[in-house]
């Protein structure tokens, strides 16, 4: 008999320990993170449908070091920080562009990249970023990106240059209109212009256009100060890390 309620004990025991276990990882928080699906080799999806690039693996590490998890959601870029805001995602790390008109949206980590803006012609192209955009041409840019508010702003509006600017959903779609001619060059960060040159994509980068040149950093919501310190924290360490020097070879960005 003591035997039997011992043992029912134990099995009481084990299932209550067990329900808790349940709950808790029922209860734990997956941070979402927005990323464009198309932007390479920050964030891309690769042909198995995974999500992948320097963005992507960096804040896997972060998320195992600072303990939490993280889940990457490929998302249209030009809507992407309402979607933060909406709480449909929680993070936006994917090559995104500080700037003092995001920072009244959203708060941003410290800067973990320096990037410059060009100009992407065909890799026989005689073209000068002047030239390029001379007139009568068409320019391709990424809708939603801060090289695209540039040129509207300051050489459309401000200098009343009069060259077309033509609209894509990603850098890699405006460069293969630059190789079928529909447009005579792309403006683009460069990770992704010399990511296009590596992958043997007959194009060049022909120059900057003016622009000055940006810092990449994470974002979040403006109430989330707590995570925003997490993921500084994170970034810290993997920045001081070796991992963050094996990143930048895997993908290419030095």
């Amino acid at each position: 008999m003591r035997r039997s309620l011992i043992g029912s004990l134990v099995l009481v025991l084990t299932f209550f320990f067990l329900g808790i276990a349940s709950v808790s990882m029922a209860q734990e928080k997956v941070y979402i993170n927005g990323i464009d699906a198309n932007f390479p080799p920050f964030a891309f999806v690769d042909k198995t449908g995974k999500p992948d690039g320097f963005d992507v693996a960096s804040l896997d590490w972060i998320a195992k070091e600072m303990g939490f998890v993280v889940k990457h959601q490929p998302m249209d870029w030009d809507g992407i920080i309402p979607s933060l805001n909406a709480r449909k995602i929680d993070i936006i790390a994917s090559g995104m562009s500080v700037t003092d008109a995001r920072r009244k949206e959203v708060n941003f980590t410290i800067p973990y990249w320096k990037i410059t803006q060009v100009l992407v012609a065909k890799a026989d192209s005689m073209l000068t970023p002047e030239a390029a955009m001379k007139e009568g041409n068409k320019i391709g840019v990424q809708r939603g990106t801060t090289e695209a508010k540039w040129i509207e702003e300051n050489l459309i509006k401000q200098k009343g240059m009069k060259f077309e600017l033509v609209y894509y959903d990603s850098a890699p779609l405006a460069v293969e209109d630059v190789l079928n001619g529909r447009i005579v060059a792309a403006a683009m960060d460069d990770a992704p212009a010399k990511d296009a040159v590596k992958k043997g994509k007959a194009v060049k980068i022909i120059g900057d256009f003016g622009m000055p040149a940006e810092d990449f950093g994470y974002a979040v919501r403006k109430e989330d100060t707590e995570f925003l310190n997490k993921i500084n924290e994170g970034l810290k360490k993997l920045m001081a890390s070796p991992y963050w020097t094996e990143l930048k070879k895997k993908y290419e960005l030095e």
